[in-house]
């Protein structure tokens, strides 16, 4: 069996980019094998570079999952498209994930015109979501996705199921993998054996109170939603106990009625949903306290985008 130690032990980063909603994130939680990202229908759900860690015996693969790269409308979209580009030409494989069950559209073309301008890093293209559609369908976009650029290799895959649901296993995952690995440099492990991400736990938790917060909201609220976790630590003499105090910050006051809910009800759910995720999480009990504020217009504004965490 091959050990870290040994020279054809590979290990390296890789990123999934695409447009928003196109499974980036549920494919990177299904190849780490636990939750590291949030997902949601709502396009745009991802907003920072979240690192999966990937552990084999004879590879350790670095995912890093970025927001849908796309034509910004607000400061925030051109930080997020920034990101995206920065990642690009950081890591040694790119992934290129397209749905297999939406037409090639212009996001896509676009996407793959900036891939080609990217020399010296091989990209893979991979199709998901191969389970909402027949063998038939599935083929006619791999030759889509062909006719869109030169790519090191085509793959397609699904995280929930086979090919138009023909079972409830996985489809493919291990052939992404080893697609990806097979391309990364020989070189040591760069985590510890058992990380999962590098992220902090106050960042992910933030990230499921915002993922509990898109469900079920209208419309016009989802880009608006920015959590911040003010405060996260054990209570004083209990071990088993997490106190998190948060703020979710909208852009209006109309959305800040919306995610409240009638007598608090909607905020409630939000709250039980999210301390679910943070408690699986840490493995303590949580008390989880929310705040919902309106941050006007903070998707435009550099001085809240910065509060926010989203800089320069």
């Amino acid at each position: 069996m091959t050990t870290p130690d040994q020279p054809d032990f590979r290990s390296g980063f890789a990123c999934f980019v695409g447009r928003p909603n196109v499974g980036k994130s549920t494919l990177m939680n299904a190849l780490v094998g636990a939750k590291v990202a949030i997902t949601s229908n709502r396009p745009q759900t991802t907003r920072r570079a979240i690192r999966g860690i990937v552990h084999r015996a004879d590879a350790q693969l670095v995912i890093v999952d970025t927001p849908g790269l796309h034509r910004p409308r607000t400061l925030l979209g051109e930080r997020l498209d920034s990101l995206v580009r920065g990642t690009l030409t950081e890591v040694d494989v790119i992934g290129f994930c397209v749905p297999a069950d939406e037409k090639v559209g212009d996001g896509d073309r676009y996407i793959a015109r900036e891939l080609a301008q990217i020399k010296g890093t091989p990209v893979v293209a991979i199709v998901t979501k191969a389970d909402k559609v027949t063998p038939q369908q599935l083929a006619e976009q791999l030759m889509a996705v062909d006719a869109l650029g030169a790519w090191a290799e085509i793959v397609p895959v699904s995280s929930f199921g086979g090919v138009g649901g023909s079972s409830v296993q996985p489809y493919q995952l291990d052939v992404v993998a080893d697609v990806i690995i097979g391309r990364l440099p020989e070189g040591p492990p760069l985590y510890p054996e058992g990380d999962l991400t590098d992220e902090p736990e106050q960042i992910l938790a933030a990230e499921f109170i915002r993922e509990a917060a898109l469900e079920g909201v209208e419309q016009e609220v989802p880009h608006s939603i920015a959590v911040v976790v003010d405060e996260m630590a054990p209570r004083s003499g209990r071990s088993d106990l997490t106190d998190i105090y948060a703020h979710v910050f909208v852009e209006r006051p109309s959305q800040k009625a919306i995610l409240i809910g009638r007598k608090g009800e909607r905020l409630r759910k939000v709250g039980t949903q999210a301390r679910k995720q943070i408690e699986a999480m840490l493995g303590t009990r949580v008390y989880l306290n929310l705040q919902v504020s309106v941050a006007k217009d903070w998707q435009r504004n550099p001085k809240q985008l910065r509060r926010l965490g989203f800089y320069d």
